[in-house]
This record gives structure tokens, sequence and C-alpha cells, in this order.
């Protein structure tokens, strides 16, 4: 470990390894695919061969093949470890001190108090899948949860397929329009809980620094509106994204969100978040 620690330190202290770490991070437990690594930070298949191979040389990235597919994930453990060993010996075990942040230093892994929470539901448009996940909540579990949502680089209107496909479910969409980040975000904005993008382009992004570090979750799935085809195959796709939404919320209202602690929280949110995409009913498309 000696020797390992400062092998770590020096590969991550280069900008773009440290870029691709950081990336990898944001989408833990997700593993991605070299391409999309390299089109997210705009580098060429052979610079980021380089830097993945130093990165993996030093612990802190794992590299899977799945088909022809070469996919890269932090390695949670190595990363652990390194954080660990930091705080005993650089801070002699005194996480009052050398604690990211007075929240991480008083909560730790406390349980959630119990109060309504506020979840925001993240998109690159803000136009489909973040309004259908904003309204499943409000309507499923509005007593216990604010719900919003908001885009990286958000539509100037919303996806009309997708307003009428909640409008013929029965929901409100009065209160729906696309929204920027800083609505969400900045002095005045509600104190979130829970941040879920729901887009891989959204989960990309480097998103601002939240207040009270809340559990965050991917939720990724393929953009309904890049559909083609006919008017019903349109709006199969956009089923098949509510449908999705809808289980992986039905999931996550279930929680016990105020008896768990943060640790055991975040675990249910990355499990919720591998759930099949295939998981629609015929309920889902009446």
């Amino acid at each position: 470990m000696e020797k390992e620690i400062p092998d770590r330190l020096m590969t991550l202290g280069h900008p773009q390894r440290l870029a691709i770490f950081r990336l990898l991070m944001r989408r833990y437990p997700d593993r991605l695919p070299a391409g999309e690594i390299a089109e997210v930070l705009t580098l060429k298949a052979s610079t980021l061969s380089t830097y993945l191979a130093a990165l993996m040389r030093a612990g802190v990235v794992t590299q899977e093949r799945a088909g022809t597919s070469l996919l890269y994930a932090v390695d949670m453990g190595q990363v652990r470890d390194t954080f660990d060993y930091l705080l005993r010996d650089c801070c002699r075990g005194r996480p009052e001190i050398c604690a990211p942040s007075p929240f991480l230093a008083q909560q730790g892994n406390a349980p959630m108090s119990r109060r309504k929470f506020n979840v925001l539901f993240v998109c690159t448009g803000n136009s489909a899948r973040s309004i259908f996940a904003e309204t499943l909540l409000r309507e499923m579990a509005g007593d216990r949860f604010n719900a919003y949502s908001a885009g990286t680089n958000p539509n100037s209107a919303l996806n009309p397929i997708a307003v009428a496909l909640l409008r013929q479910k029965g929901h409100d969409v009065t209160p729906l329009r696309a929204k920027t980040m800083s609505e969400v975000s900045g002095e005045g904005a509600p104190a979130l809980d829970f941040v879920f993008t729901v887009c891989d382009q959204a989960a990309n992004e480097d998103c601002p620094a939240w207040e009270g570090q809340p559990i965050s979750g991917h939720w990724g799935m393929p953009d309904p509106a890049g559909a083609t085809g006919s008017e019903a195959e349109k709006m199969l796709a956009f089923q098949q994204s509510y449908g999705a939404l809808k289980h992986r919320i039905e999931a996550f209202a279930a929680l016990p969100v105020a008896t768990l602690d943060r640790i055991s929280l975040q675990s249910a949110i990355d499990e919720i978040g591998r759930t099949s995409l295939t998981l629609t009913t015929l309920e889902d498309h009446a």
C-alpha cells in the first residue's frame, strides 16, 4: 500500500486521466464502453487507451469484455482502500478534520429524518423522460416527496408525444414545463435529498455540487424522441420509457426511506437502476 498510494495519486494527477476517473465515478456502478468515454471527453481512441491502461495499472479502474466491447468501471474496493489509507495515515483517523464536508462528518451512516423529501430528475432536454418521472412520483407519493425535474440543456417546449401520453393516462400536465438547472440549484432552490439522472447524456454531465450531498442514482434509458417509423411505433417508444420509469418509481416509493441509513438507501437505488428496461406490462400500455 505504501508504494501503491503515491502511484495512484500520481496517475490521477493528470487532468485527462482524472476526468476519466471522475466520469466513471459519476456513472458507478455502471460500466461504460470506451467509445462513450471518448465521445464524452472528446478524446482520440489511441489517447483514451493509453490513459485507461495507466488507470488500470494504478488499480483504480477495471476492464471487462462484453461481446466485442470493452467496458470500464471504477474499482470501488481499491478506491475505498485509498481513501481509508489517506484518512488513517494523513489525518490520523480524525474524520472531524478530514471529512469532505460537515454534512458527512455529522451524518455518517445515520438514517434519513422523517419529513417530506425533495427529489430531482435530470435529463438533457427535460422534455420527456424527466417529466414522466416527475409526474409519476408526484402522483404516486406526493404526500412523502416533492418532485422536480430539470434539463442540462433543456428544450424550449415539452415533447408533444410525451404530453399526449401523460394526458392519455389521466395525469395532470398543468405544472409541467422545460426548466434549466439554475432553477433547482443555487440560492433559493429546494434542498435536494435525491437526484436521479434518467438519460445517459445527463449522467455524463458534470452537474452542480449539490448542497447537502443528496443521494444520487442513474436510471438511464434510450431517448424515445429518437424513435423512427410510424406514429404508432413512435408512441410505443414513449410507452416503453413511461413503463420502465413507472416500475422504477414504484420501487423507489416503496422504500422505507425514513428508516434506512444512507448506505442502504444508495445500495437500493443502485439496484433499482439496474432493473431491466423491458419490465413494461400490458397495464403500462393501456
